[in-house]
């Protein structure tokens, strides 16, 4: 923490715009020093330039590699406008006492909302009905009523959670209020307060009807979802990723949806964000892609900035919490 001695006390945001596009107020921040730096975007090679002077930094996507770190004297707090913080050199801040502090659990209802908008979108295909509506086929319809294909109840499906965390069990508690079968894998299993099957995730994959990846990227499950657990899928189930996009072997799943081995998949991420043009998902049949925000309502964005600016007033009174190193 600065002391007495230090100079005035200085943050620097180097990506506000994504967090805060200018719906949100940075007045709780301001407030919290007299000199608060906010930038839009910063370049990689922009860092350590931007920084300088900082005690503290904060940053959603930019990355503070070792080698920024360790010549960034003045700097004492590292905040993390996210959950996720591998942004962050976190062991090499950690060697100079720099503490790394994310926001853990601001976006969780977000989440569960967007996993359900992706449910509904195959179940119900209002968006694609109202589409067929204007242009004309419900008034050329010999009937009263018309779809394109069959409608589905939630009712009675099973609804397969990879990964049994804070947002998984939330998935699993509205699934359950929809009268679906929970099943679920998880290295811990917990209670969640409402039925729940917990099997291996070979199981997992074989008997979902939509299936819903909730764990973390990780050394394990990187590709983890991939051809050959692609081909155990059920012809009718749904894939849906609002994880971490390296998860998916995406040119697999990609050929899985255009040969028909599942019948559609949601991403709300990619493995590389924005997405390379030729990224095969783009084209791939049935394939719904939304752009990473599934996070990002006005109400998850103001709580994570309420969190981070929180953050750093329990550094400044000597009491750090949510640090991750």
């Amino acid at each position: 923490m600065p002391n007495s001695t230090s100079s005035p006390l200085k943050i620097v945001v180097l990506d506000g715009e994504t967090l805060n596009p200018g719906d949100l107020s940075w007045d709780g921040l301001k407030a919290l020093a007299p000199d608060v730096v906010i930038h839009d975007r910063t370049a990689a090679g922009d860092v350590v330039a931007r920084a300088a002077g900082a005690q503290v930094v904060l940053t959603n996507k930019v990355p503070l590699r070792a080698e920024a770190l360790g010549v960034l004297d003045s700097l004492r707090y590292v905040g993390v406008l996210a959950t996720g913080y591998d942004v962050v050199d976190a062991a090499a801040a950690r060697e100079r006492g720099i503490p790394v502090c994310n926001v853990p659990a601001y976006g969780t209802s977000s989440v569960v909302q967007a996993v359900f908008a992706f449910i509904l979108h195959w179940a119900n295909g209002v968006g694609h009905h109202s589409y067929r509506v204007r242009e004309g086929a419900w008034s050329a319809a010999p009937d009263f009523a018309f779809w394109d294909f069959p409608l589905h109840e939630l009712e009675g499906k099973t609804l397969g959670i990879l990964g049994f965390g804070r947002i998984g069990r939330q998935v699993g508690r509205v699934g359950s209020a929809f009268g679906m079968k929970i099943a679920a894998n998880a290295r811990t299993p917990k209670a969640a307060g409402y039925p729940v099957s917990f099997v291996s995730v070979d199981e997992l994959f074989a008997t979902s009807d939509f299936l819903t990846l909730h764990c973390p990227l990780t050394p394990e499950t990187r590709g983890l979802v991939n051809r050959s657990r692609l081909q155990t899928m059920k012809p009718s189930a749904y894939l849906i990723n609002t994880a971490r996009g390296a998860i998916v072997n995406e040119a697999e799943l990609a050929a899985a949806l255009e040969e028909g081995l599942i019948a559609g998949a949601g991403m709300d991420v990619l493995s590389a964000e924005p997405p390379l043009a030729t990224n095969p998902l783009l084209a791939a049949r049935n394939a719904v892609i939304t752009p990473h925000n599934a996070w990002a309502t006005v109400e998850a964005r103001s709580r994570l900035l309420s969190m981070a600016v929180e953050n750093v007033k329990c550094f400044l009174a000597g009491k750090p919490q949510n640090v991750v190193n």
